[in-house]
């Protein structure tokens, strides 16, 4: 099933969508629903759908109900490495002509699993070092996973104290440090696309040749979505609003003592988001 309501009467001045997540509406591996959103030009969050799944055909049907008027405005999807909901915005880009679109794949998945990957070599790296060491200099080590997490520029005095005397245990987990925050300051640079394809390939290139392993998935991933992910850098188009969005929707589930059907989800989100602006 289905939430759509008013998408042809609402006065929305474009659609950019966001189809960049899925919010679990009770335990269990189906049981999710996928939020669509659009974010206005004066910086509002417009719902425009809940839909069922994010399968690419229920996006499909979706697509379908944006009015004629509308279209010409859609000019970029941001969402995550989801093949359905990617192909079915490719699809109907092909099938009419007064829309062009372009992908984009969410920062915020871009840079989980690179990120997830030299977490995962922390907490071997540690393991190993726990059972090599004396407890009394494994104690100058413990405690890194959130030094770790942050990005350089935010760590404190003592934090990067910890992180030197970790990594002088670690020398492996120091080169994947430095390779996370070389990529990362790649996406906060003035880039082209086309400069920002290059410093990618260039880093993906550096990165086979270190022999780390932490990556292998990330460079998968590189491979496979570089175009979607190098269209970020024409417009900096992000979902990064949609994290409070998702805290919204987790605070009106609780409020609501549970929310398992998709209407009355979208009916609740929908007066939470527009309400004060429709009815005050």
């Amino acid at each position: 099933m289905t939430s759509i309501w008013g998408l042809k009467s609402r006065s929305l001045i474009s659609v950019p969508l966001d189809i960049p997540d899925v919010t679990v509406l009770r335990k269990g591996r189906a049981n999710f629903v996928a939020i669509i959103t659009s974010q206005q030009a004066d910086g509002h969050v417009a719902l425009l759908a809940v839909l069922s799944d994010r399968q690419k055909e229920t996006v499909r049907q979706f697509l379908a109900t944006i009015p004629a008027r509308l279209r010409p405005t859609l000019h970029t999807v941001c969402t995550d490495m989801w093949d359905g909901s990617g192909n079915a915005v490719k699809e109907f880009a092909a099938a009419h002509e007064d829309v062009t679109l372009v992908v984009v794949i969410d920062r915020f998945h871009v840079a989980k699993p690179y990120r997830d990957g030299v977490d995962q070599l922390r907490q071997r790296d540690c393991r190993r070092l726990k059972a090599e060491l004396p407890a009394a200099e494994y104690a100058e080590i413990e405690d890194v996973m959130w030094p770790l997490r942050k990005n350089h520029a935010d760590l404190t005095p003592e934090e990067r104290q910890r992180l030197r005397r970790l990594f002088g245990y670690a020398p492996a987990l120091k080169v994947a440090y430095t390779l996370r925050e070389e990529l990362t300051a790649i996406f906060e640079l003035p880039l082209t696309p086309a400069q920002a394809r290059h410093r990618l390939l260039k880093w993906g290139a550096k990165v086979r040749r270190s022999a780390l392993t932490c990556f292998d998935a990330f460079l998968k991933t590189l491979t496979n979505w570089l175009d979607e992910i190098v269209n970020y850098f024409a417009a900096r188009r992000s979902s990064g609003f949609v994290e409070g969005l998702n805290n919204k929707i987790k605070t009106l589930k609780r409020r609501c003592y549970g929310i398992t059907r998709v209407t009355p989800l979208f009916q609740r989100l929908y007066l939470d988001l527009e309400g004060y602006r429709r009815f005050a």
